[in-house]
């Protein structure tokens, strides 16, 4: 199957003449880059992914600290 069987091209150029390939390619790129950054949001880590609940936390030692630390 061809882009022209696909439908209308999903980029025409309008002004400039006829793009080198070199020339396309560049814009080709340019559009597909603009458009998976078009979002602008960073995925979200996953809390499995978090180096920091890997840590041991802080020791606090007190009174009731045995007890407390059960439920932490």
């Amino acid at each position: 199957m061809t882009a022209a069987e696909d439908g209308p091209p999903l980029l025409r150029v309008v002004r400039g003449g006829e793009p080198t390939d070199e020339e396309l390619a560049a814009l080709v790129t340019a559009v597909a880059t603009a458009a998976t950054d078009a979002g602008g949001q960073q995925p979200t880590a996953s809390r499995w992914a978090a180096r920091a609940d890997r840590l041991r936390r802080p020791l606090h030692p007190g009174p009731g600290a045995w007890r407390a630390s059960a439920w932490r």
